[in-house]
C-alpha cells in the first residue's frame, strides 16, 4: 500500500501522506454535510431534496429565494471566513512554533478591529460602507508591520514575535475601547455586534468581494509549504537546509495577514478559530504543513458553520452572532492549552 502520494511538476513537487489525504477528504466531506444542514435549517425546515433542487435552479419561487438568496451566501461566507481564519492560525503557529499563536494573540485581529471600529464610529456617515473592509485590512497590515519592526533585533525570533504581538494586541484593544467610548450610542451598538463576529445578512456581493482575497492567499500558502516545514525544525536546521529565515518569517506573517484581515473585515472579529482548528487538524493529519493546510481549512469552516447554525436556530426569532458560540468553546480550549503548555 502506498503511504505517500508525490505530485511532481517541472519546477516543484508536493508530497501528500496517505493519512493526510484521507483526513483531508473526510474533513471536506464533513464540511459539505454541515453546509447542507445549514441550508436545510432555519426559520423553516427544508428537506435535503428541496435544497439540492433549489441549488440546481428547480422548485418553488419561495424555496429558491430562501436557499439561493438568503442561506447560500451566508453558508459560503461561513466556509471562506472559517477556512481563512484557520489557515491564518496554522501559518502563525508554524511561524512562531507555539501552539498558542493565533491572529487574536499576535495583534492581527486587533489591528483590523481597531481600524474597522474607527471607521464605524467616525467615518460611516461620510464614506460608503464599502470602505469598511479596506480600513480593516489596512489596520491589520499596520499592526503586523509594527509587530515585525518592534520584534526586530538583529533578526526576528519566535519568542519576540509572541511578546510584542501580545503588546500590540493590548494596544489595539485600547484603541478600540476609546473609539467606542467616544462615539454616539447608535454607532456603539453596531460596533459591538461587529466585534462579536457574525455572518448575519451575508449577501452575494460579500461573497464576490471576499473570494479574490481567498484565492490570492492560497498560492502563497502552498508556495511556503517546504519552507514552513523546514523552519519548524529550528533555525539551525532550517538554515542548513538553505532556508532564508528572516525572509521566510516575513512571508509567513504576510500570508497570515492576507488570510485573517479580509475575513475579519467581512465577518467581524470572530475569535479562536485560528487557535482551535489547527489543533484539531493535528489530531487528524500528519504534522506536516502541506497535510495540515486543507484539514485546518475544512475544520475552521465546520466550526464557524456550526456556530452560525446554533446562533440562528437555538434562540429563534433572535439571531445570535456566531462569535458568541465560538468563544464559548474557544475560551475554555485556550485555558486548557495554556495549562497544558505551562512549565
Amino acid at each position: 500500500m502506498v503511504d505517500e502520494l508525490i505530485l511532481r511538476h517541472r519546477h516543484a513537487s508536493l508530497s501528500l501522506p496517505r493519512r493526510g489525504l484521507v483526513a483531508g477528504l473526510l474533513a471536506f466531506a464533513l464540511m459539505l454535510a454541515v453546509a447542507l444542514l445549514s441550508l436545510c435549517m432555519g426559520h423553516e425546515w427544508l428537506s435535503p431534496g428541496q435544497v439540492l433542487a433549489a441549488l440546481a435552479g428547480r422548485g418553488e419561487e419561495e424555496i429558491l429565494f430562501t436557499v439561493q438568496t438568503l442561506r447560500l451566501p451566508r453558508v459560503l461566507m461561513g466556509i471562506m471566513v472559517g477556512a481563512m481564519l484557520a489557515v491564518s492560525g496554522l501559518v502563525l503557529q508554524s511561524l512562531i512554533r507555539n501552539p498558542l499563536a493565533s491572529p487574536d494573540v499576535t495583534g492581527v485581529t486587533g489591528g483590523a478591529s481597531a481600524a474597522a471600529v474607527t471607521f464605524l464610529m467616525f467615518f460611516h456617515g461620510t464614506l460608503s460602507i464599502a470602505f469598511l473592509p479596506w480600513f480593516a485590512i489596512a489596520g491589520a497590515l499596520v499592526a503586523s508591520l509594527g509587530l515585525y519592526l518592534l520584534a526586530w533585533n538583529n533578526g526576528v525570533s519566535p519568542m519576540r514575535l509572541v511578546l510584542v504581538g501580545m503588546g500590540i494586541s493590548a494596544a489595539m484593544g485600547a484603541v478600540t475601547t476609546f473609539a467606542i467610548a467616544a462615539s454616539p450610542l447608535a454607532s456603539t451598538i453596531g460596533a459591538y455586534i461587529w466585534l462579536t463576529g457574525s455572518i448575519y445578512g451575508a449577501q452575494w456581493a460579500d461573497v464576490q468581494a471576499l473570494t479574490p482575497w481567498c484565492l490570492l492567499g492560497l498560492p502563497m500558502a502552498l508556495g511556503l509549504i517546504r519552507h514552513a516545514n523546514a523552519q519548524e525544525l529550528g533555525d539551525a536546521v532550517a538554515t542548513g537546509l538553505g532556508v532564508r529565515m528572516h525572509r521566510t518569517r516575513l512571508l509567513l506573517l504576510l500570508t497570515s495577514v492576507l488570510f485573517a484581515a479580509p475575513a475579519v473585515a467581512y465577518a467581524g472579529a470572530v475569535g479562536f478559530i485560528g487557535l482551535i482548528a489547527p489543533h484539531i487538524a493535528r489530531r487528524l493529519a500528519p504534522r506536516r504543513f502541506g497535510a495540515l493546510l486543507p484539514v485546518s481549512a475544512a475544520t475552521g469552516a465546520v466550526i464557524l458553520l456550526l456556530a452560525d447554525l446554533c446562533g440562528r436556530t437555538l434562540f429563534q426569532p433572535l439571531d445570535v452572532p456566531a462569535g458568541v458560540f465560538v468563544s464559548l468553546v474557544g475560551a475554555p480550549f485556550f485555558l486548557f492549552l495554556l495549562y497544558r503548555e505551562a512549565p
